[in-house]
């Protein structure tokens, strides 16, 4: 079992007058886009976390109290967090919204896509000491169910399936990878949602990932000619489905 002892080191709201952490805490990996999605759909907003420019926030939304927060790239920032978020100020729902790289053509830029579960190339795993089992932890039941819910009654155009958790953005053999991921129904690639769900499952937690398609990865001799990516000004607008989703679901959850 993950140790916790001291204090957390790297979200310390004791700087901003002890503002209350709430129980469910949106998780972007950009602190601006936290900022972001406070000012844009949060009320009665107040900061709880600077410490290295990781923002993060707690409002209410239509009347129930809910925080959101950066996580930085990659399974080893994002872990720090969550591990913080669970263990030392008692969250217990931790929902992801991010973006990820297209593995097919049929998903397309800006489409909605729910992690039913992740793998990774990452040695995350090792620590569970589980020897040659592939561990693919997957989102807590209630949070899924109460996304899906959201996405019906709202009318919401999502996909649901596996996201690969990448240890690298650049990498030297990752297309190989990517490739056969693809051949095997992975639908998108990120570089967060594995510590998420993992820490969740070890610690009897609540977690979900929600993330858009931002661009494609050119798997499979995918002609890039061909296609579209989203621009900085459509990722943000395109991200508003994403974020709606998750607060209704936080409120059926």
């Amino acid at each position: 079992m993950t140790q916790f002892f001291g204090e957390a080191h790297h979200i310390q709201n004791k700087k901003h007058d002890g503002v209350k952490i709430a129980k469910t805490v949106l998780l972007p990996g950009d602190p601006l886009r936290a900022k972001w999605i406070a000012e844009t759909f949060l009320q009665d907003v107040k900061q709880f976390n600077s410490i290295r420019n990781m923002l993060g926030y707690t409002g209410t939304y239509k009347g129930k109290e809910i925080s959101v927060m950066g996580s930085g790239m990659g399974v080893a920032s994002a872990g720090i967090y969550i591990a913080e978020l669970y263990g030392f100020y008692n969250v217990e729902n931790i929902i992801r919204v991010g973006t990820a790289g297209s593995l097919s053509p049929d998903i397309k830029p800006g489409k909605v896509v729910i992690g039913l579960s992740a793998s990774t190339d990452s040695g995350w795993p090792n620590q569970y000491g589980l020897g040659g089992v592939v561990y693919c932890p997957s989102p807590s039941s209630k949070l899924l169910h109460a996304a899906l819910k959201a996405a019906a009654d709202g009318n919401m155009d999502y996909i649901a399936g596996q996201l690969f958790t990448s240890t690298t953005f650049y990498s030297y053999n990752g297309l190989d990878t990517l490739n056969l991921l693809s051949d095997l129904g992975c639908l998108a690639v990120e570089m967060e949602t594995y510590a998420l769900y993992a820490i969740a499952s070890e610690l009897k937690k609540h977690a979900l990932a929600i993330v858009t398609i931002s661009d494609y990865v050119p798997v499979n001799g995918m002609d890039m000619s061909k296609t579209r990516n989203l621009t900085a000004e459509e990722r943000q607008t395109s991200l508003r489905e994403m974020v709606l989703m998750a607060l209704e679901c936080f409120l059926n959850s």
